[in-house]
């Protein structure tokens, strides 16, 4: 009763019953034409011509075009205004041109801390191509002069988190996908309250769309009355429009610019296990300590711009040559991000880079598999070649039909030789990929459309550091979990959710 009072009295609620008027205004217009039928068919016809033209002329995933072909073609007086609303991925020039002004700002004040060749360092010509792909089409260097550390659960995590936040000297800048009050959340805002207090620098950017029944519409001013800035990421407006589907799910916490976080733990308390939704929540993050964090100070500056209309000077947030100097080099680490703002698809191409030029094994953590053909005939490539690729998905799901969607996937990929495991105990929420006992990424990026496409996204790619074995190390163990997915086990499924899954299949793209 409590969750359904909350609910009625949300934004969330009378934002949508306000989409649903006017949603209302279309069909009864609709309706008031339905005398003339005919007329009214035949200009749709025609309108959806062009629009199924249009769409087959764009660039992109072809499961994303057959996807929003299907209901244009099919229902054309809701399918093409549904369409022109929410199917374009392509972010409005003027907010792209001023996103990547933004970023390639931010990268030259990156210049000064580079005293090498970048990627021509890395000692193998896999590795070189793999950051010379982020370099040039994500504008991230490659840095040595970093340290990393995994944390293989958010349990591990939040006492990291805290101890790198009270030894913070100067700036605090935090950008999450999802905040919520309680234990998690209160122990981080306690250090946060009195840091600013004390004279420090600290930013907080949180997605709206992800916090709209979790925080309150005011929440901005109430850290504003704090000491701590605070600003959304596409503030909820209840009207339909494309930019709901562009959410900011980055995870991001820089310290005084020598120490950030990322990773799949956002500041709530289901991901260190103080609250159950999905039976056990398993997740991870990965810290970055030196040239390297820099990359994550330049990446929230230029989002905490774009959306404030500010404009920072970058060079005030470098980490002290005094600090840098102590750092011990841990390998290669490369943080990126992928933004919607352009048309790179930078996160599903790192991906591929390391599945097509693994030699050994491919082990990958995912909560979601909803893949297109680029990364699912990786996976099955380099599977009928002979490379061990294993994925970890969950057993127990957050969303039901994204899990069948999931499922509909594990067919192709144990014909090829894919070993495809559940996490048994619960929810698995970690996005890692580890190759070879060399290479690794860890970060936000879901092996889904709206990570790939739509989202802004961040991660580090990684080579010979220890964060590397130890992902390896919790992904073994982690298989202790799991139920594998054998081909027999997989053909016993009801012919009602083999349907399903076949229905939902066709629409994976807009999920």
């Amino acid at each position: 009763m409590k969750k359904l009072f909350k609910l009625l009295f949300s934004r969330l609620f009378f934002g949508g019953v306000f989409i649903a008027l006017q949603l209302a205004v279309v069909v009864l217009t609709l309706y008031y034409f339905r005398d003339r039928y005919v007329q009214v068919q035949s200009v749709f016809t025609v309108f959806s011509v062009i629009a199924v033209l249009y769409i087959v002329n764009q660039e992109g995933s072809s499961a994303f075009k057959i996807a929003w072909i299907l209901p244009i073609v099919f229902l054309p007086f809701f399918g093409i205004p549904l369409y022109i609303l929410f199917g374009k991925k392509r972010v409005p020039e003027r907010k792209r041109e001023r996103v990547s002004g933004m970023y390639l700002r931010y990268k030259s004040a990156m210049d000064p801390l580079l005293h090498d060749d970048g990627p021509h360092r890395l000692p193998t010509e896999d590795a070189r191509l793999q950051s010379t792909y982020l370099e040039q089409f994500a504008a991230s260097p490659v840095f040595t002069n970093t340290e990393t550390e995994y944390y293989p659960s958010g349990e591990a995590f939040l006492p990291a988190l805290l101890e790198a936040l009270e030894g913070a000297k100067r700036c605090i800048f935090m950008e999450y996908f999802i905040i919520e009050p309680g234990e998690m959340w209160d122990s981080i805002l306690e250090v946060l309250k009195r840091k600013a207090a004390g004279g420090l620098d600290v930013r907080l950017i949180y997605d709206d769309m992800a916090c709209i029944m979790r925080l309150p519409r005011n929440y901005p001013q109430e850290m504003e009355r704090l000491g701590i800035r605070c600003c959304t990421f596409h503030r909820f407006q209840p009207v339909p429009t494309g930019t709901l589907n562009n959410r900011d799910h980055r995870k991001i916490c820089v310290i005084d610019g020598l120490t950030a976080f990322t990773g799949g733990v956002n500041l709530a308390d289901e991901y260190i296990n103080r609250r159950e939704r999905f039976g056990h929540w398993l997740d991870c993050a990965l810290r970055v300590r030196g040239g390297a964090a820099y990359s994550f100070t330049l990446m929230f500056l230029a989002m905490w711009d774009y959306i404030r209309g500010e404009d920072d000077d970058p060079v005030a947030f470098r980490p002290l040559p005094e600090e840098l100097e102590g750092v011990a080099g841990d390998g290669f680490v490369q943080p990126f991000c992928d933004s919607p703002a352009d048309d790179e698809p930078v996160g599903e191409t790192a991906y591929i880079n390391m599945i097509s030029r693994a030699r050994r094994y491919v082990y990958i953590c995912t909560p979601y598999l909803v893949v297109d053909n680029e990364i699912m005939n990786a996976l099955t490539s380099a599977a009928k070649c002979g490379v061990d690729i294993r994925i970890i998905t969950p057993h127990i799901p957050d969303k039901w039909y994204v899990h069948l969607v999931t499922r509909s996937y594990y067919a192709p990929l144990l014909r090829a030789g894919v070993r495809v495991y559940e996490y048994e105990p619960g929810f698995i929420h970690s996005k890692t990929f580890v190759c070879d006992d060399a290479y690794g990424i860890c970060g936000t990026i879901n092996l889904d459309y709206r990570s790939l496409f739509l989202h802004h996204e961040c991660a580090v790619w990684m080579y010979g550091s220890g964060a590397v074995a130890d992902m390896k190390s919790s992904f073994t163990e982690t298989l202790d979990k799991c139920v594998e997915i054998t081909p027999e086990l997989y053909s016993h499924r009801r012919w009602y959710v083999r349907l399903g899954q076949s229905l939902l299949r066709v629409l994976a793209p807009l999920m």
